[in-house]
C-alpha cells in the first residue's frame, strides 16, 4: 500500500512539474520604459541690504556680501558644468560723482560643494561687466556649491562724503 501511494504521489508530482515547465500556451510581452528628467540650474544670493562699513576717501572698504548658493539638479545634462557670474552697478550717492563698478572687486573665499565637480573661484577685480565669479567643471550628476563672497570697493581720493549704494547681481549658466 505504501508503495502504491508513493507511486501515485510521484506521478502527480511529475505531471505538475511538466505543466509548470512548459509555460503558458500563449504569452504576450510588454516592453516598459521610463524617463528620468533633469531638474534645473539655479542660484540664490542675499536680497537684504549689505552694509560694508564706513571709510574715508582714498582707501578700500570691504565686507562679506552673504551666502551665495548654486544648485545644479540637471543630472546627466550637467556634464558641461556651470559658471556663476557677477556684475555691479556704479556706487552712487545723493551728491557727487559715482564710484564706478570697475572699482569693485569680488573674492568668493572658501567654497563648499556637494556632488562630483571641480569648483574654483575666479575672483574678478572689476565688476563693470558680467564676469565669471565661480566656475564648476568635471561635473558628474547633481551638484551644488556655496560661498560667502567679500566685496571690496576702492574709494577714490575725490569721493564726496555720503552714503553710496549699488546693486550686485549674480547669475548662473
Amino acid at each position: 500500500m505504501l508503495r502504491r501511494n508513493f507511486r501515485a504521489v510521484s506521478i502527480i508530482g511529475a505531471l505538475v512539474l511538466t505543466a509548470l515547465s512548459t509555460g503558458p500556451a500563449m504569452a504576450d510581452e510588454t516592453p516598459v520604459t521610463f524617463v528620468v528628467t533633469g531638474g534645473s540650474l539655479t542660484i540664490s544670493a542675499p536680497t537684504a541690504v549689505t552694509h560694508l562699513g564706513t571709510h574715508s576717501s582714498n582707501g578700500v572698504v570691504s565686507g562679506p556680501l552673504g551666502e551665495v548658493h548654486v544648485n545644479d539638479a540637471r543630472g546627466s545634462a550637467a556634464t558641461s558644468g556651470w559658471v556663476a557670474s557677477v556684475v555691479s552697478t556704479d556706487f552712487t550717492t545723493a551728491s557727487g560723482p559715482p564710484i564706478p563698478a570697475s572699482a569693485v572687486s569680488y573674492s568668493a573665499g572658501a567654497i563648499s560643494r556637494t556632488g562630483t565637480s571641480t569648483v574654483v573661484s575666479n575672483d574678478p577685480g572689476d565688476l563693470s561687466s558680467l564676469t565669471a565669479a565661480v566656475t564648476a567643471t568635471s561635473v558628474t550628476g547633481n551638484n551644488s556649491a556655496t560661498w560667502t563672497p567679500t566685496i571690496s570697493v576702492t574709494v577714490p581720493v575725490d569721493a564726496v562724503a555720503g552714503a553710496y549704494s549699488a546693486t550686485i547681481t549674480h547669475s548662473v549658466a
